[in-house]
C-alpha cells in the first residue's frame, strides 16, 4: 500500500516532534539559584557577668532524732501524731510491759532469797565467833564460815544488780521524749512486733535550724564552713541572713551530690519542711568579664557547640566552633573560639550552610505609615477638645 503525497509531511513533522520530546525529557533542569538569606548579627564583646549560683532547699532541724525502744516487744500504744509537739519527758509510745514486769518480779524474789540467805550466813559466822572465842572451834571452822558469809554477801548483790537491770527492762517499754520538738514522722504503728532500736518516731528538737542543700562537687570546694549566704523564702520571699554550718566529706551514692547545711536564726526560720532558696555568696559570679552569647546563636555541630561567623569582605558566613563553660541567665558563657570584634549570626543558625552568601538584616522603617498615625492622631486630639469647648458652652 502507497502513502499519499500529502501525509508524507504530516508523519514527518509527528517524528520532529517526537524527537523534540525525548531530549526535552532527558535533559536535566537547571537547579533554582540559592537564596540569599538575611541575617541578625551579633558583634562579640566582653561583658560583665551577673551568674549566682541558686539552691532550692529545706527547713530542717539542728537535731533530729530517730526515737525507738531499747527493747523488743509489740507495740500497743503510740499516744502521738505526726506534727505534734510534745515536750521532755512526754510518754510517745508502749510497748507491752507484761513479760518484763514479771521478770522484775522474779528478780526481787531472788533479791529477797539472797537477803534471807546472806542474814543466815551473817548469824551463823556470829555464832561461830563467839565460840572460837571459848576456843570450843577450830580457826578452821570459823573460816569456812566466814566464805560462806562473803559469798552470801556477793548473792545477794548480784540479785540486786539482776533486780534493777530487770527494773529498768520494764521502764524501757514505754518510750519518753528527751527533749522538747515536733514529731516529724511515724515508722511504726500499734499491733506491730519490734525489735530493739527499731525507729518508731523522728522527733525534730527545738532550738537551732538548718536549710540542707544539695551541692554539685564541682562547686562544693569552694565552700567552708562559716561563710555567708543568703537565703530566700519560697512562700513569702522573705531573704534571711545564713552562715554555712556543714560541708559533707562525701558525695550521696545516688545523687552524687555533696550535701551543705546553713544555719539560720531559729527565731526568724519558716516552718519545718519548708522550701527556700538559697544563694552562696562564695559562688557568685559578679563584676567578672566574659563573652556571653543568646542561646539563639548556638547550633550543634556533630559532638561540638559552633556559631556562624559573618566574613564581611565575601558576604558568607562560616562556622566555628566554640567552648562553653557555663550559663548566665539567657545568655551562655563563651571560652573559647571566639574574639571580641566579630560578628555572629544571632538567629535563624539552623537554616544557614558554610559559605552561604547572606546580607545583613536592616529593620525597615515605613515613613509614609508613621505621618499618615501622626495625623490622625492629632485630628483625634483635635476633635476632643473641640467636644470639650462645645461641652463647657
Amino acid at each position: 500500500m502507497r502513502t499519499s503525497s500529502a501525509a508524507q509531511p504530516r508523519m514527518g513533522l509527528l517524528g520532529v516532534l517526537a524527537l523534540l520530546s525525548l531530549v526535552t525529557a532527558c535533559s536535566q533542569p537547571e537547579p533554582p539559584p540559592e537564596p540569599v538569606r538575611a541575617v541578625k548579627l551579633l558583634t562579640v564583646g566582653a561583658s560583665e557577668l551577673q551568674t549566682v549560683q541558686e539552691y532550692a532547699g529545706e527547713v530542717r532541724a539542728g537535731v533530729e532524732s530517730r526515737l525507738g525502744f531499747r527493747v523488743a516487744g509489740k507495740l500497743v500504744e503510740r499516744p502521738v501524731q505526726l506534727g505534734q509537739r510534745v515536750q521532755a519527758g512526754q510518754v510517745l509510745a508502749q510497748i507491752d510491759p507484761q513479760d518484763y514486769q514479771l521478770s522484775a518480779a522474779a528478780a526481787r524474789a531472788q533479791v529477797a532469797a539472797a537477803q534471807t540467805q546472806y542474814e543466815l550466813a551473817a548469824a551463823d559466822f556470829q555464832r561461830f565467833g563467839k565460840l572460837k572465842e571459848q576456843n570450843f572451834i577450830s580457826g578452821a571452822e570459823l573460816e569456812r564460815r566466814e566464805s560462806a558469809l562473803k559469798a552470801a554477801r556477793s548473792q545477794l548483790q548480784q540479785a540486786q544488780a539482776q533486780a534493777q537491770a530487770q527494773g529498768n527492762q520494764a521502764q524501757y517499754t514505754r518510750l519518753q521524749a528527751d527533749a522538747s520538738g515536733v514529731v516529724t514522722g511515724i515508722d511504726a504503728e500499734p499491733g506491730q512486733v519490734l525489735a530493739a532500736g527499731t525507729p518508731v518516731l523522728r522527733l525534730a528538737h527545738d532550738g537551732a535550724r538548718d536549710v540542707v542543700i544539695a551541692v554539685p562537687e564541682d562547686k562544693v570546694t569552694r565552700l567552708e564552713p562559716g561563710q555567708p549566704v543568703q537565703v530566700r523564702t519560697w512562700s513569702t520571699g522573705e531573704s534571711l541572713p545564713g552562715t554555712v554550718r556543714e560541708v559533707a566529706a562525701s558525695a550521696d551514692p545516688v545523687t552524687r551530690t555533696f550535701t551543705v547545711k546553713v544555719k539560720i536564726d531559729p527565731a526568724t526560720a519558716p516552718p519545718l519542711g519548708s522550701t527556700v532558696h538559697v544563694v552562696p555568696q562564695a559562688l557568685a559570679a559578679k563584676g567578672l568579664q566574659a563573652i556571653k552569647l543568646p542561646t539563639t546563636a548556638l547550633r550543634q555541630e556533630g559532638q561540638a557547640t559552633a556559631v556562624w561567623v559573618y566574613e564581611a569582605d565575601k558576604g558568607t558566613v562560616r562556622s566555628q566552633v566554640v567552648q562553653v563553660a557555663t550559663a548566665d541567665g539567657n545568655d551562655a558563657v563563651i571560652v573559647g573560639g571566639l574574639t571580641p570584634g566579630m560578628q555572629v549570626v544571632s538567629t535563624g543558625v539552623h537554616v544557614l550552610t558554610p559559605g552561604q552568601k547572606v546580607v545583613v538584616f536592616q529593620q525597615k522603617s515605613a515613613p509614609g505609615q508613621s505621618g499618615q498615625a501622626q495625623a490622625a492622631t492629632k485630628k483625634v486630639a483635635s476633635g476632643a477638645a473641640a467636644a470639650a469647648a462645645s461641652s463647657a458652652q
